[in-house]
């Protein structure tokens, strides 16, 4: 028997009546029932076990009215049934310990909060010790643990070899901000995090590995969002030699196949997941990370108003701007408020507003119901597939700001009407991304993703593009996963080639001299014999988010920072002592005020 306990506070049932009992933990609640009986629940990292203090127990008994919640315990005493106060919330619900001993290993000074409230999230991780004892934020935890011990299994059983790749390494170009290590012995110098283990694991199909990942930590100086955590992430890092982007996809497939029956009871909805064209997604859903939980795809009705009486939309057919619609089934039913709140969100992402229009029993409403004509109103039920009790929303303007602007209002519907089921994994796979993007302030070419994506058709396709001048229609074998509106992974069949490399680079303003100097160990590599080589990365985190059900990712992460980039409980960042700077050859350069 440990000193501290005979067993876990999950532990104790109707088996171990009137046996001897040790139990160590927190305090998690206190009811005094009355002078001479108190209940206290405790609870450590398994569960929970009420506990009984009577008068008749003397000391502990008065120890125990001296406790605060969270406070540490030891406690010995008997296991009694509950009789009919049975609690089924409770794995030991069927019984309590009548205390005999009580140690208080630790009492409790004023908490800053209790568990059961929900501060502010600032003070929630500057207490982040305290906020990981809520059950949600171990489960959270447990869940994690779980997912990376079977993602091993899965893999190690598919042949993968796990292999860390360093932390410190060399700046790249590969889309967001670095955060640099200064280096002492090489002053002026500096290291960079890595942002991902890309040239490293590709180097590693170099050296011979058939098959690696890590579960890697990724370091990129990028702002906070709900599903992105600032400062640092995990994701779940894959490279194999020798193989297409039709094997990695099965692969990739097969996997989530294993997991989710081991860490979700959610279920996916589509098996294998649908392949859907970059171009397509932003036609359909105005976005390349679409929900499919619901249908509402996006529709092109512009050439219906080519002779339109509504002059707003005849003008968008003339002018070469689009008029795009999606079908709200029910939506008949909605208010003229619900309509009007679909209007301010169109408005927040920049579009002049929505149109609409309400089918029901015998008669057409809504906002365009009177200046379309009623062969247009028939037409535009058509090409929708309305029916009664259904509604249209529509929005005119430029093709790039309806596709963001209807694609936003399209996730806004679905939130407000309970469209997604909360319950379904919706995965899909964006395929065939752009290889380059015009960049209008830089006015040139740049790489609209991985600048290490073989190009579809390969050289030929550079060539072609190079004589039409439209880099815009190489493709790039380039393809994330999506789940549930959320991008989970993105990946690539490498360029190996050489002399491919040298020209995609090229293409964006890169020189075969700062190619070598940039990415020289890559070129020397792929010279002495490289494989075909693809890969992907799943980001952990946002996988825990998905399946734990959780809408900020800061939920899922132990010690996550802020969303300005801080760490509340270690204080980080913060100031150096002097003599670091001194030994780095540092010092701070202030801001030149900016010309009045």
């Amino acid at each position: 028997m440990s000193k501290y306990r005979s067993h876990h506070c999950n532990e104790l049932n109707a088996s171990h009546l009137e046996q001897e009992v040790r139990l160590a933990g927190w305090v998690a609640d206190i009811r005094h029932l009355s002078k001479s009986l108190s209940f206290i629940t405790i609870r450590d990292h398994y569960g929970k076990t009420q506990l009984v203090f009577s008068e008749e127990q003397g000391q502990a008994f008065e120890l125990a009215r001296s406790l605060k919640p969270e406070s540490v315990i030891l406690v010995k005493g008997i296991v009694r049934s509950r009789g009919k106060d049975v609690n089924p919330d409770m794995a030991t619900g069927e019984i309590e310990v009548e205390v005999q001993e009580l140690t208080i290993d630790s009492l409790v000074e004023q908490l800053p909060f209790q568990l059961h409230e929900q501060p502010n999230e600032d003070l929630r991780l500057k207490y982040r010790f305290i906020d990981l004892r809520r059950n949600e934020l171990q489960e959270a935890l447990k869940l994690r643990f779980k997912l990376m011990m079977e993602i091993r299994t899965f893999l190690a059983q598919k042949g993968f070899l796990e292999i860390q790749t360093p932390i410190l390494t060399a700046s790249s170009p590969e889309g967001a901000r670095d955060y640099v290590v200064p280096s002492r012995l090489y002053p002026g110098q500096f290291y960079a995090l890595p942002q991902a283990p890309q040239q490293y694991k590709q180097l590693l199909m170099c050296s011979g590995i058939d098959k690696y990942f890590q579960i890697a930590p990724c370091f990129r100086d990028e702002n906070a969002r709900a599903d992105r955590s600032p400062g640092e992430f995990y994701q779940l890092d894959m490279e194999m030699a020798f193989i297409e982007q039709d094997e990695l996809f099965a692969l990739l497939e097969e996997m989530y196949e294993y997991l989710l029956p081991k860490v979700t009871k959610k279920k996916m909805q589509e098996f294998p997941f649908p392949r859907i064209k970059f171009n397509d997604s932003m036609e359909w859903y105005g976005s390349d990370k679409p929900d499919i939980r619901f249908e509402m795809k996006m529709k092109e009705l512009t050439p219906l108003f080519e002779h339109s009486g509504f002059k707003v939309y005849q003008e968008m057919f003339k002018t070469g701007q689009v008029v795009k619609a999606i079908l709200v089934e029910g939506g008949a039913s909605q208010s003229r408020k619900f309509f009007d709140k679909a209007q301010k969100e169109a408005k927040e992402k920049g579009a002049f507003g929505i149109g609409y229009l309400q089918y029901k029993d015998g008669e057409v409403k809504g906002s365009v119901a009177k200046p379309l004509s009623e062969e247009e109103i028939a037409a535009i039920a058509e090409q929708m597939g309305a029916k009664t009790g259904d509604a249209v929303i529509l929005m005119a303007g430029g093709r790039n700001l309806v596709n963001k602007a209807l694609g936003h209002v399209r996730v806004w519907v679905a939130q407000q009407m309970g469209l997604a089921d909360e319950d379904t994994l919706a995965f899909c796979w964006i395929v065939d991304f752009p290889m380059y993007e015009y960049d209008e302030e830089a006015e040139k070419w740049d790489f609209s993703h991985n600048p290490f994506s073989m190009p579809q058709g390969e050289m030929e396709a550079l060539d072609q593009a190079a004589a039409s001048g439209n880099y815009g229609d190489v493709l790039a074998y380039q393809y994330d996963i999506v789940c549930n509106g959320i991008e989970l992974s993105s990946g690539a069949i490498r360029n190996h080639r050489p002399d491919i490399m040298y020209k995609a680079f090229d293409i964006v303003g890169y020189s075969r001299e700062v190619v070598d100097e940039r990415f020289g160990h890559m070129i020397s590599a792929f010279k002495y014999g490289a494989p075909p080589h693809g890969g992907i990365a799943p980001g952990l985190d946002r996988m825990v988010m998905i399946f734990a059900d959780k809408e900020n990712i800061r939920e899922v992460i132990a010690f996550p920072l802020n969303q300005q980039a801080k760490d509340p409980m270690m204080g980080s960042p913060a100031p150096i002592m002097p003599e670091q700077w001194e030994e780095l050859q540092l010092q701070v350069v202030p801001k030149k005020e900016e010309a009045k």
